[in-house]
């Protein structure tokens, strides 16, 4: 445990957000895995689903939560899938 005040801030604002990250990449997560459940059963509302999952994809990226590149793979992996 630190003992330098600066540093026991450090810390605590480190966990705040780390939580926060951890929350944000299973919301991704989850989208992206409800959007290829919903394109494989062949869903009535697989396009809203998948676009909501693309949104999701560019909120992570805007926020520095996934790279750019990583982004885009994962968005024409999904309109790939929505196409097929």
């Amino acid at each position: 445990m630190p003992n330098i005040k600066s540093a026991k801030k450090r810390v605590i604002v480190n966990q705040t957000k780390a939580a926060r990250n951890k929350s944000a990449h299973s919301a991704l997560k989850t989208a992206i895995k409800k959007a290829h459940i919903a394109a494989d059963t062949n869903a009535a509302d697989k396009e809203a689903v998948v676009k909501f999952a693309v949104k999701k994809v560019d909120q992570a990226a805007a926020k520095g939560l996934i790279h750019k590149n990583n982004a885009a793979r994962k968005k024409s992996a999904l309109a790939k899938l929505l196409n097929k």
